[in-house]
């Protein structure tokens, strides 16, 4: 695949939670007329999974084609009904790394397909951090997660659009060439000023394992003023600690929301191994109280932005398939800042040396283990098998009455 660049001319659409997120992506899969290509972690069948689902065999009884890729760790428990009645109505169903369960569970943690997109006629783009789930909502309840994603029309979603196909060994055709879908760009979409800059940036195991991190390292190299990041797992490795020293140093003041009420109790206790070294070296660490984080963003001075899939945690830098777009936009950057400065204000709390010294004689333990893993996984995490996306992708192309969901028969 050949290197990406960054495109002028986008309009972007900030969206929180599902509340937002969720109308606006079956909004687009309803207006849909040519095509749909969707990907994500999770997929559950509930009242957001069942409205997704509809969506989709609508738009595929249209005439859409409609091809939509879930990871075989994250989306295991689908049904064999759910998933026959979108491969009966013609929607191409993919799944990354279908393995069977050992023993009644998944234990196929590693190399997963985390990226959460969505593409709709070449005109219209997802990307972000949010799941196909009520998980997603508040009325879900105290364990609902705060998260975003960003709507993309213009230049960057050819981009999304070609990746999107390569994934699935779709080769763009005529109407997704470069020159079709720039063809559908508003008028003055590439004069100077006009609409936000975009970089669509995607880790995989091969030509871009460490491509997400550069980008966020080269964000913290160029910032000299405010830099706020939010993610729900914090674990980076050494020299992204060191790039959050060094512009602290600069001058710049650096903010860390993580998550004070996680989704998972272990979250909480590996982040934290970090506050000692963090609260040092002059970094802000905030606990966003209110609810379980999900979110991955960042935003950097007046203008660097970031929305997407990858956590700062070894999986999703050195591990899993994920996908961040990249923003030189002050509006975008400002709306993205008001979002984060909100929750800091009304939700969160701030972690002082003192409750650092509270800790006992095991949590220091651990955060000297800790701080060797960090030097030292970036090496580890390539005695993990390497993926080939390609081969590993399975189409589902229909159930047998007889044969249980996760012995789907494979076509290439």
């Amino acid at each position: 695949m050949s290197e990406r660049q960054w495109t002028q001319g986008n309009e972007l659409t900030l969206l929180e939670n599902g509340e937002a997120f969720f109308p606006a992506v079956f909004e687009a899969i309803e207006a849909a007329k040519d095509y749909v290509m969707l990907e994500t972690f999770i997929w559950f069948d509930d009242e957001v999974g069942q409205a997704l689902r509809s969506a989709l065999i609508n738009a595929a009884g249209r005439g859409v084609k409609v091809d939509v890729t879930v990871d075989g760790y994250g989306s295991a428990d689908l049904g064999r009904d759910f998933v026959d009645g979108l491969t009966d109505a013609g929607v191409r169903l993919h799944v990354f790394a279908p393995l069977p369960p050992m023993l009644g569970y998944q234990i196929n943690l590693f190399r997963r397909l985390h990226r959460k997109l969505v593409v709709v006629d070449g005109e219209v783009a997802f990307v972000g951090g949010i799941n196909y789930s009520g998980e997603h909502l508040r009325s879900f309840g105290a364990k609902s997660k705060q998260d975003y994603a960003v709507k993309i029309r213009g230049p960057a979603v050819a981009d999304i659009d070609c990746f999107c196909c390569d994934a699935i060994g779709d080769a763009p055709k005529g109407r997704r060439s470069l020159r079709g879908l720039l063809r559908r760009l508003p008028r003055g979409w590439n004069r100077p000023g006009a609409g936000a800059q975009v970089l669509f940036v995607a880790r995989d195991d091969h030509n871009h394992r460490s491509a997400i991190e550069a980008m966020y390292r080269l964000g913290l190299r160029k910032a000299r003023r405010d830099i706020i990041l939010l993610n729900a797992y914090f674990f980076p490795g050494y020299r992204f600690l060191r790039a959050m020293r060094q512009a602290v140093e600069r001058g710049a003041r650096v903010r860390l929301i993580l998550q004070g009420e996680p989704d998972k109790d272990y979250v909480k206790f590996a982040g934290s191994t970090l506050y000692d070294y963090l609260l040092k070296i002059g970094v802000e660490v905030w606990e966003y109280m209110e609810r379980p984080a999900h979110a991955k963003v960042a935003v950097m001075d007046d203008e660097w932005a970031t929305v997407g899939s990858s956590n700062l945690d070894p999986f999703s830098l050195s591990l899993n398939l994920e996908a961040n777009v990249f923003v030189q936009d002050a509006a975008f950057a400002a709306e993205l800042r008001g979002r984060l400065e909100h929750l800091l204000e009304e939700h969160c709390r701030r972690v002082t040396r003192e409750d650092v010294k509270r800790r006992g004689p095991l949590w220091h333990l651990w955060r000297w283990v800790a701080y060797h893993l960090l030097r030292h996984f970036p090496r580890l995490a390539q005695l993990v098998p390497l993926r080939n996306e390609r081969e590993q992708v399975t189409r589902v192309v229909g159930t047998p009455a007889e044969t249980p969901p996760q012995d789907v028969a494979k076509t290439g």
